[in-house]
């Protein structure tokens, strides 16, 4: 009897191995490309201890970039616009990478595979790269995830990386404390009410964008424009040296999506200039390292089992109203420390 030839396992043959994944990263390969990012948003331990290397391997050859949230309302003509920036930018000899915080995709996924399906033209391009971020059932891992996504796309060569939000909520702070500018998009109308914007969104604002400002929605959008410059002069400047103000712009019709443009690169070398540019990315890595530091030490926390069975017997005495909450954490608390 022969001896059977050795197979290798199938994960071993199918996956690529650390310095695979990091040279076709390097070589702009979009397949690759897409597979590490696969593996950085992999909840399993053994897939993150590689991404962990995978993301310290790419980290010097990170291209310069300028990363831009895109947030709004509903309806309010985001991917398009984003669409007509990424086409504009292209021209002008850049790559972009498209990414999405949606923190209903585990839900539904429709909005994100149709906005994809929207950017049809910027996705043709070889230049151009549009993924979706999911959550894993949570804000706060998307907003991990699509970080390192940010880095692992600089280092393949995207220099303007446009990151989508969907609706106006926590996602928008989470993509502010990741990118460089932050956008609004609005149409033409009137109160705050009416879009569902809220003062906060509007303090963490660089640029605001009246899109959809053609045709009979001209006058209102230049009056909607006039309404928020005013609201602007009572904020303060969320980036040192650049001035919030308001543009308008038809997506659909590419009109003036130039002016959008020049604010974007205007803003670049103002803040660049002043030094606020490399400020904010720094203090960005640093709330990057704190925000990983505190994740882990609330899964450590909420895994054991001791925790677990202590936390339901909490939970029923203070439902119950026998138990003060400041004292029942600080039983828990001294529980966790014991151990």
């Amino acid at each position: 009897m022969g001896n059977k030839p050795h197979t290798p396992a199938k994960s071993t043959r199918d996956e690529l191995s650390i310095a695979e994944h990091v040279r076709g990263v390097l070589d702009q390969n979009r397949r690759i490309l897409s597979q590490t990012i696969t593996k950085i948003e992999s909840q399993l331990p053994r897939h993150q201890e590689q991404s962990d290397q995978i993301v310290q391997a790419l980290l010097p050859h990170r291209k310069e970039s300028i990363r831009i949230a895109v947030s709004g309302i509903p309806g309010a003509g985001k991917s398009t616009l984003i669409e007509q920036l990424g086409l504009l930018a292209l021209q002008k000899d850049h790559r972009v990478a498209v990414l999405a915080i949606d923190p209903t995709s585990t839900i539904s996924r429709g909005s994100i595979m149709g906005d994809k399906t929207r950017m049809e033209q910027l996705a043709q391009s070889g230049k151009a790269f549009i993924r979706p971020s999911p959550t894993a059932g949570s804000l706060g891992g998307v907003a991990r995830k699509t970080r390192e996504t940010i880095s692992i796309c600089e280092a393949a060569g995207y220099d303007l990386i446009l990151i989508e939000t969907v609706g106006v909520g926590q996602s928008e702070i989470s993509a502010r404390s990741m990118t460089d500018m932050f956008l609004l998009v609005l149409i033409p109308g009137t109160g705050d009410e009416l879009q569902g914007i809220k003062r906060g969104v509007m303090e963490i604002t660089d640029l605001v964008i009246i899109n959809k400002a053609d045709g009979t929605n001209r006058s209102c959008a230049l009056e909607t424009q006039q309404k928020y410059q005013n609201v602007l002069h009572f904020l303060t400047p969320v980036s040192r040296g650049w001035l919030q103000k308001v543009e308008t712009c038809s997506a659909l019709l590419n009109q003036r999506i130039d002016i959008i443009w020049e604010n974007i690169q205007q803003f670049q070398k103002t803040t660049r200039q002043n030094g606020f540019f490399q400020q904010r990315r720094s203090l960005q890595a640093y709330q990057w390292f704190l925000d990983i530091v505190e994740q882990h030490l609330k899964e450590a926390f909420y895994s054991r089992p001791p925790i677990q069975r202590e936390l339901q017997l909490l939970k029923e005495e203070i439902l119950q109203n026998k138990l003060f909450p400041t004292l029942a954490a600080r039983r828990i608390l001294d529980l966790f420390f014991k151990k």
